[in-house]
C-alpha cells in the first residue's frame, strides 16, 4: 500500500499545486493564530476550492473551542479536523465527523496516550514533543527516536510527524514502520513552502 503523505501548513496556491502534482494524499491548513503558518478561513476556502477534490484537506487546531471549529469547517468545507493541543477524548468525540489527534512523543510510554482516544478519533499523529517552554505544539522540526514505534501497541491508524525532511523520510519510514507521514517545516526554505522540497519529500517517501 502506498505511503500516505500529508503536507501541512500550506498557505499558497503554489504549495498546494506542488503537493497535488507530486502525489500527496492530504494537505493541512493551520488555524492556530500564533503559528507562522496560520491561514485565514477565507484563504483556506479558496485553496480547498482550487484543489477540487484532488487531495484531502485537513484543518489543524490547537485548543480551539468547538464552535470555532464548527464555523471553520462550515466556511472552508473541510471535513477532517486535526487536534494538536491538549484536547480530551470527550472533546474530540463531541466534534463528530473525521477527527485526528496529535500527541507528543519522546519515549515509548508516550505512545500509550493513544489508547484513550480509541473510539473518539479516526487517526493518531505521533509528533515530537516540543522544546521546554515552547509556545507552539508543533512545527519545530524536531524528531524523536523512530525505533520505539515498532512493537508498540497502536489502537488506531497513525501518521508519523516531527523533524521529517526529504533526506530522512525514507529512513524514518523504514525504522518506524509508518504507513503515513506528515511534514511541515521540513519542506520549507526561509519559512515558506518550497515546491522542489515538497516534490523531493514525496518521491523519497514513496520510494521507502
Amino acid at each position: 500500500m502506498p505511503v500516505r503523505i500529508k503536507i501541512c501548513g500550506v498557505t499558497t496556491p503554489e504549495a498546494l499545486d506542488a503537493a497535488i502534482i507530486a502525489g500527496a494524499s492530504h494537505i493541512g491548513f493551520n488555524f492556530c493564530a500564533a503559528s507562522p503558518r496560520y491561514i485565514t478561513p477565507e484563504a483556506a476556502a479558496a485553496l480547498v476550492a482550487r484543489a477540487a477534490g484532488r487531495i484531502t484537506p485537513v484543518a489543524l487546531f490547537v485548543d480551539a473551542n468547538a464552535q470555532d471549529i464548527a464555523n471553520i469547517r462550515r466556511l472552508t468545507g473541510i471535513g477532517t479536523v486535526q487536534l494538536h493541543g491538549a484536547e480530551s477524548p470527550a472533546f474530540a468525540a463531541h466534534l463528530g465527523g473525521d477527527v485526528w489527534k496529535a500527541v507528543g512523543v519522546r519515549e515509548r510510554a508516550d505512545i500509550s496516550q493513544a489508547a484513550a482516544f480509541a473510539g473518539a478519533v479516526s487517526h493518531m499523529l505521533y509528533d515530537a514533543k516540543p522544546p521546554q517552554g515552547a509556545s507552539l505544539t508543533g512545527g519545530h522540526g524536531l524528531a524523536f527516536d523512530w525505533t520505539i514505534l515498532p512493537g508498540a501497541r497502536h489502537p488506531l491508524p497513525w501518521f508519523l510527524a516531527g523533524g521529517l525532511n526529504p533526506q530522512n523520510v525514507a529512513s524514518a519510514i523504514r525504522q518506524s514502520g509508518a504507513s503515513a507521514v506528515d511534514v511541515s517545516s521540513g519542506v520549507e526554505t526561509g519559512g515558506a513552502k518550497d515546491s522542489a522540497k515538497i516534490a523531493a519529500f514525496i518521491r523519497a517517501a514513496a520510494d521507502a
